[in-house]
Parts: C-alpha cells; structure tokens; sequence
C-alpha cells in the first residue's frame, strides 16, 4: 500500500477520461451508482478506500498552493 502524494501521469489522466470505452459506458447509461462497489466487488472497493485515504494527489496539493 502506497502512503504520501501519488505521482502524476497526465498520459494515463487523459486516456481516461477520453477512452471509447468509457465512452460508450456514459452513453447507453451503464454505470453502477456511486457507491454500489463495495456490492459489486468488496475486495477493489476495500482497497480504493484505504488507498484514498493514505495518498494525496499532486493536483490537490498545487491548487492549496495556488489559492
């Protein structure tokens, strides 16, 4: 498990958000509400919680920065 600030792909931040699959899932509307992960897949969701929990992003410290 990762502690600290995550560090940044701008690469993989775009790819994302613009990915067809992503896409096309927004679209036809298949997405689960917010928080039915922890129904869908405990384990993931588990280890998302902790993970955001433990970690900064590097965005978040720069707008604090730049306000």
């Amino acid at each position: 498990m990762k502690f600290g600030i995550r560090k940044p792909s701008i690469k993989k931040s775009l790819a994302a958000r613009t990915s067809p699959k992503k896409i096309i899932k927004t679209k036809l509307g298949l997405n689960a509400p917010r928080g039915m992960g922890w129904v869908t897949n405990p384990k993931k969701a588990a280890y998302n919680h902790v993970y955001s929990r433990t970690t900064v992003s590097f965005w978040s410290i720069l707008k604090k920065l730049l306000k």
